[in-house]
């Protein structure tokens, strides 16, 4: 086939869990149309390769181009290419499920933080690795599929505990902490990490230690994982304490799921 016809394209692509090396360099195109078959035995990472070309995992190293477009690449506007289609709500209660595929663009985080005419903290965030808005709700998007946690529940969380990055709380920006990972009351300010997507994947792994039993993909950032009983808050509604039936959650501030849902939808109608 001409390279015209090529739809994606592989380029030394690999995926490590830890020190475990799961994908190690593969290149391939695939045309369109063309069928594909993945053959291997158990545990050679014929799935991982899988959820990485549509970035639910993401990938270690190396590229992943769709008609072109690194989609593997933050600053590129591919975040609307690998958006799930699911009903986060499609359950008994109807509430707002938390584990699953991210179901809003960048873009749509992007627009709504940007309605609320706060100005971005460009230096700070900056110095870890967030220059702008578009990067940091990138690595929100990247961090979330790498769990299979939605990320727009990331970004929700993120904006009601910073106060849409203002801080004003116990903790400070500098200590890259976007969901009060720690911060006790009483002045404690709760844990540090190095940057922004640090910050990041240790709330994405607490967000999982609440909502699902899985064990997680990465490395264990979140230094208060272990302090959660799993699976006790598979909904966004229960992750408030006093609205939590197992009488646990992340917050203990009346309404802590309803401020979330009402950002949710925000984000969900940009």
């Amino acid at each position: 086939m001409s390279d015209k016809n090529v739809l994606i394209q592989v380029q030394d692509l690999k995926k490590a869990f830890g020190a475990n090396q799961v994908l190690d360099g593969i290149t391939t195109d695939i045309c369109q149309g063309e069928v594909v078959a993945i053959i291997g035995p158990s545990g050679s990472g014929k799935s991982t390769f899988l959820r990485s070309l549509n970035l639910l995992e993401v990938p270690t190293g190396g590229k992943i181009l769709f008609e072109g477009t690194d989609i593997t690449d933050p600053k590129a506007e591919s975040s609307d290419a690998v958006i799930s289609n699911e009903d986060p709500t499609d359950n008994t209660y109807g509430y707002y499920t938390i584990m699953g595929g991210t179901t809003v663009t960048a873009n749509a985080m992007c627009s709504l933080y940007n309605e609320q005419g706060i100005p971005y903290p460009a230096e700070a965030l900056g110095a870890g690795g967030a220059p702008d808005i578009e990067t940091f709700c990138n690595i929100i998007i990247e961090e979330a599929n790498a769990e299979n946690v939605r990320g727009e529940v990331v970004f929700a969380q993120s904006m009601l505990e910073t106060g849409w990055l203002s801080y004003g709380g116990d903790s400070e920006i500098t200590q890259f902490n976007f969901a009060g990972l720690g911060t006790t009351g009483n002045g404690v300010k709760g844990n540090s990490f190095p940057d922004v997507r640090t910050g990041l994947r240790a709330q994405v792994q607490h967000l999982k230690a609440y909502a699902s039993s899985e064990a997680l993909n990465q490395e264990c950032v979140d230094e208060r994982f272990d302090y959660v009983t799993r699976e006790t808050a598979p909904y966004v509604e229960w992750l408030g304490i006093q609205e939590n039936p197992y009488g646990g959650g992340w917050a203990a501030g009346k309404d802590y799921g309803s401020k979330l849902r009402k950002i949710l939808s925000s984000v969900s109608e940009m």
